[in-house]
Formats: C-alpha cells, structure tokens, sequence
C-alpha cells in the first residue's frame, strides 16, 4: 500500500505532519518524532517580536556609555554569551537537520513588513527544507479596512518569498469576507500551499481579580469541518498544496482531509495529550481502513470529495444551509 504523498515539492513516506508546537522545542523532542514516525516536522514558531527585541537589545547595549569616556567600551556584555532567541532558533534548525533525516519546516511568525523578513533567508541557510509563514493578526482598528487587511497580507508573502528559495507555506485564519479570492491572490503573491486554519486564542476573564488572562484550548475533532469545508471547495480552484489542521485527532480526520483535498494533515493537540506514539497508531487505523475498503495509495483519495468531485457540489453551499436545519429533530428522551 502507498502511503506517499507530495507536499511543498517534497515527497513524504505518509500524510501525518505534527504541526508547530512546543513537541519540537528541543533537538530531542524533534528526535522523538522522528521515531515515532513523523513524515515531517513543522517546527515552532519564531515570532517576530523576538527578533525585535534582539534589535532593541542590541541597539541599546552599542549606544549604552557613547558619552562616556573610552573605557566605556567595556561596559559592553559579552556578545558570545548573550543568547537571544532568534539565534537559538537558527541553532536549533541547524542541529535538527544534521540530526534527522525527515524533512524540516521551519515556521516564521509575524504581522509587518519589517526587517525581521531578513530571516527567512537565515533560516534557509540554517538548512530547513521548507518554511511556514504563520501570518497571527487581529485587525481590532476600527479604521483598517479589509482591503488594506488583505494588502498586508499579500504584502509580507510577496516580500518573504522574494528572500527565499526553498517553498513556501501560508498559514492564515478563516476571517476573509472572501476567502476563495484570497485564496488565490496568496498563490499569485507565491504562495505554494496554503495551511488551513490558524486558531486565534481567545482570552478569558477572571472575575476573583477582574483580569483577563491566557487560556490555551486543545483542539477537538469538531474543529475539523470548517478547515475541511474551505480546502474541499478550494481544491482543483486554487494552484496551491493544501495542509489541513485544526481538529486533526485519529485516522477518520485524516482520512476525510485527504479526500477534502489536503496533501498533508497537521496535528499537534492529539500529540501533546497523547503523546508522539499516536502517530504510528494512526498510520496503523489509516492503513487498516484503506485495506478494509480497497484503496491502494493516498494518493487515490486525494480530492476524491471535493466540491468538484462530488455528485452534489451545492452540499458545501448555502443550498445545504437549509438542509442542515431542516435535518433536526429534538431528541426524545430529552423531552418534558
């Protein structure tokens, strides 16, 4: 049975992709993956802001004591001690890839257009074989418009792939008044696959101290619908490689990405409540069903229900909105 899948130009062994997680903070936890057989691996995330704060750090200990007299100079800290999070990171990609033979996708965090875009050049020299550009924004200015929203977007995938040669995923949010089009001007701005979805953290209040506070929530397999919707409809549309997260919990979500349209599925809950040895249990639920119901590759699957494949395309419509209310009933035993 063939397993293999493309994704970014690489060829992967199967569809299973832990996502960007605290699972690949350490070259030993990139190692366990890789043993528990992991395809690829998309590293954590470097953000933007840490790189700003190199800058700032760095600019402040040059101009610190430029006043003073010549012995100033030896105010300066010891740059070979002083650690900083980017040049960890770029540590970290370098080690990872003399130590695994998987393919690494780093994963590059920002909102602007500033010069931390220089590193996605650093990374691809790190050696990663391809990037992930994670685009985390929440336009909450009542004066920015969608289009100048949009424009961003465009603008930091344009300039990202314009320093790089490796291929490049786009990691966004479904929050797009039209989600098709943006869709298609990603893959135009260059773009080779887009990741669907971004989960946006939501925040939560504590009332004892009238303060609002983090609040991390794994995802669960209900998740997976909207993800699995869009790529269903955009598959065939859009000249783009899809990865599917958000939601991807056990052999039936990925079974149902792939036929959506997915080249790949990302997972990173199920393997931070369960562990990394999840993944060979649900190659073996994969493999087990696609036996018991005569597929003979991945590939055979792909986009096989997908808008355009379907017999009722308007199931992914608004034609379905009705059906979908119209199809409950109260449930019995909850009656009276």
């Amino acid at each position: 049975m063939d397993l293999t899948t493309r994704y970014l130009g690489l060829e992967l062994k199967h569809p299973l992709v832990p996502s960007a997680s605290p699972l690949s903070n350490t070259l030993d936890g990139i190692r366990r993956m890789e043993d528990d057989n992991a395809a690829a691996i998309v590293m954590y995330s470097l953000f933007e802001e840490q790189i700003t704060h190199e800058s700032m750090e760095l600019d402040h200990y040059l101009a610190m004591g430029t006043d003073s007299f010549g012995e100033a100079l030896s105010y300066f800290p010891n740059f070979e001690h002083f650690h900083i999070g980017p040049d960890q990171y770029l540590e970290l990609v370098r080690a990872a890839k003399a130590a695994v033979d998987i393919p690494l996708i780093a994963s590059l965090n920002g909102v602007s257009t500033g010069g931390w875009i220089q590193y996605a050049r650093m990374i691809e020299e790190a050696g990663a074989d391809a990037l992930e550009l994670n685009i985390y924004y929440l336009p909450a200015d009542p004066a920015m418009t969608g289009a100048a929203v949009e424009e961003m977007y465009l603008n930091i995938v344009r300039d990202v792939k314009a320093s790089i040669s490796i291929p490049l995923a786009v990691k966004l949010s479904p929050y797009f008044s039209a989600m098709a089009n943006m869709a298609f001007r990603l893959s135009v701005a260059g773009a080779d696959a887009l990741v669907l979805f971004n989960r946006f953290y939501q925040p939560d209040f504590d009332l004892e101290n009238l303060e609002v506070i983090p609040n991390l929530q794994l995802s669960t397999p209900v998740e997976l619908r909207l993800p699995l919707r869009w790529i269903a409809m955009l598959y065939g549309r859009v000249e783009v490689d899809f990865a599917l997260t958000s939601g991807v919990h056990g052999h039936l979500d990925v079974l149902k990405s792939l036929m959506a349209g997915a080249n790949v599925t990302m997972m990173a809950s199920e393997l931070l409540r369960h562990g990394t040895q999840r993944i060979p249990a649900i190659l073996a639920d994969l493999q087990n069903w696609m036996e018991e119901h005569e597929y003979e590759s991945v590939q055979q699957m792909i986009g096989s229900m997908s808008q355009k494949n379907v017999a009722e395309p308007t199931a992914f419509e608004r034609a379905n909105y009705m059906k979908v209310l119209d199809s409950w009933r109260p449930d019995p035993t909850q009656v009276g």
